[in-house]
């Protein structure tokens, strides 16, 4: 449980689950859009997915990142209840825009040429049940 806590203490973790939000996405639009190193991008990747919140997945060279629904209920209604907090705030709303920006032409960014951009995907069914339970 700290450990979860933990990692939503963190406002680029936060900023990653942000732009992660319902989206499979490569590591390489996280680098492009927070300005931040891989290296440090990854390492934030690493403790979301020890806290339980995000998984990953290799194909060929590309790193791709997911958020995932927490085993435990509560965590998952915490996680569920932050992703729409952070739907709110202006400066995660930004960081949105770029995002989608970049998706639009990723060849403008020396980073993102050739690079998969991200896709939509359907969150679990738990953390559907849990949102809709909430209402």
């Amino acid at each position: 449980m700290e450990r979860f806590f933990q990692a939503l203490g963190d406002k680029t973790r936060l900023r990653l689950l942000n732009l992660m939000g319902e989206r499979e996405i490569c590591v390489c639009y996280l680098v492009e859009i927070l300005e931040q190193g891989q290296p440090k991008i990854s390492r934030h990747l690493a403790y979301l997915r020890r806290a339980g919140m995000v998984a990953a997945r290799r194909e060929g060279k590309w790193m791709h990142y997911r958020i995932v629904t927490p085993p435990d209920a509560g965590a998952a209604r915490v996680l569920r209840q932050t992703l729409d907090w952070l739907k709110e705030d202006g400066g995660m709303q930004a960081d949105r825009a770029r995002l989608e920006k970049a998706c639009a032409s990723p060849a403008r960014f020396v980073t993102l040429q050739s690079a998969p951009t991200p896709v939509a995907i359907k969150h679990s069914m738990a953390m559907q049940e849990i949102s809709q339970s909430e209402i």
